[in-house]
Formats: structure tokens, sequence, C-alpha cells
């Protein structure tokens, strides 16, 4: 399971049924979960926790010190979920003291060909980052969101569950969950229809966030007028008290 060629340094510590490909190399202080597959050439360090299931392929790296210049080699630290897949030549790194000291990822993402998870981001679940899909430190991505190609979210932003950002988009305020974007700078475009449709949303929750995504952005109100007139249906609607709940926590502003 383990390739002669791989380096798997001794305070590495790997579950059952884990496989390493050639000259790939896992540091200290690395935790690797059971049914993990390592392909070749993957460079994996640590402090780092990784689930069980995972599969990484040739050339990603993980676990990495950051890139933030005000990094000084701090014990900060990394934590994947389980069944994630991490493509090749993806990046993801560790923490910063700045923050939380941890980069957190969730379980059952896609991270496809060279993009990028940047210090102290915090990854939901049953994410997908399309090729080029980069996310700077800080951020904040929720569950089922996806990240077209060639994307980007700049630092401090959050991009809420179920939302879109579309292809070469560049996002610098928080997107609310179900809102499909695009541009750069970002602009809302639409609600995830298609999207809540594949998750099993049912039509009048779905409706509901239309109507709420135009309250919020095609009726020419101030936010806390939009906000005010979505009470009644935040009362009905989950969906709708999640946009609102989203909206409350923001610290950079809405994309508009």
């Amino acid at each position: 399971m383990i390739h002669p060629t791989a380096i798997i340094e001794p305070g590495a510590k790997l579950g059952n049924n884990v496989s390493v490909g050639p000259y790939s190399y896992i540091g200290n202080d690395v935790v690797i979960g059971d049914d993990c597959k390592i392909e070749s050439h993957v460079v994996i360090k640590g402090p780092s926790e990784i689930g069980s299931g995972n599969h990484i392929f040739q050339f990603a790296s993980v676990g990495e010190a950051c890139q933030d210049k005000k990094y000084k080699d701090e014990p900060t630290k990394l934590i994947i979920g389980d069944n994630n897949v991490i493509r090749e030549c993806a990046t993801i790194h560790r923490g910063t003291i700045q923050d939380q000291g941890v980069t957190i990822i969730g379980s059952n993402n896609l991270f496809m060909a060279y993009t990028h998870v940047a210090h102290d981001a915090v990854i939901g679940s049953n994410v997908i980052f399309a090729n080029n899909a980069s996310v700077a430190g800080h951020v904040h991505i929720g569950d089922w969101v996806i990240l077209a190609g060639n994307s980007g979210v700049h630092q401090f932003c959050k991009v809420g569950s179920h939302a879109f950002v579309g292809m070469y988009s560049g996002v610098n305020q928080d997107v609310p969950p179900f809102v499909t974007t695009t541009g750069t700078p970002a602009r809302p475009v639409a609600i995830n229809t298609e999207g809540l449709k594949r998750r099993g949303f049912e039509s009048d929750e779905i409706m509901a966030t239309r109507r709420a995504y135009k309250t919020l952005f095609r009726k020419g109100l101030k936010l806390d007028e939009a906000i005010a007139a979505l009470q009644d249906e935040a009362q009905q609607f989950p969906a709708v008290q999640q946009m609102l709940d989203f909206i409350a926590t923001s610290e950079r502003g809405l994309v508009r």
C-alpha cells in the first residue's frame, strides 16, 4: 500500500487501508484516516488531520504553511473531513494565529485541478471548486456551494449555502444563501433554482427564495427596508429565514 519511493516521516499516523503512491511525502504531525488514497508526488505537511475516504491526486500540496507574510512558522493546523476529492495541483494551507489558527474543510467536497484554499478558510460540505477556483484567507464557504472555473473570493468574504458563483467571477462582498452571482466584481443575477431542485427543495420554498431575492436586489429598497419586508415570509419559509440570518452576520456587506 506504501510505494517504496514514498517518504513517511516517523511522526505521521496513517489509518487502515491507506495507500501512498510513488514519491509522495507525508510529514510529521499528519494524521490520515482509514481508506484514503494518496497518489504520486503528493506533499502533505502538518499539523494536519485528514479524515477517512479521501482521495488526493498527484502534485497536490496539502497542509503547507500559508502565504501570508505575517506568518512566522507558528504551529497552526489544517482539518479535513471525509470523502473529499482533491485533484491535481490543488493547494490547501494551514491557518494563522491572526485567526483561529486552523483551516477547516468539511466532507464530500470536490476540489478540481489548480484550486486553492488559503489560510483560515472554513469550507462546508458538498462543495465544488471547479478548475482554478480560489478563496483567499479567512473566507467562509457554506454547504453545497459551487465556485465555477477561475472564480475567486476576496479575503474575509462569506458565501452562503447553496449559492453559485459563476465562471471568472470576482467576489468582494458576501453572497447570501441560494444566490447566483457573476462578473467582476460579482453581482447577483438570480436564485440558484436548478441547484435547489436537485437537492429536493419544495417548489413553494424555491418560490419564496425567489421573492426574497427580488425584494433584496430588485425593488430598490434599502437593506433594512428589504429585511423588514421579508419578516412574514421568513416565519413561513426556513430558507428565507436562513437568508436573513446570513445578512445579519455579514460584515463586508452584500453583493449588489
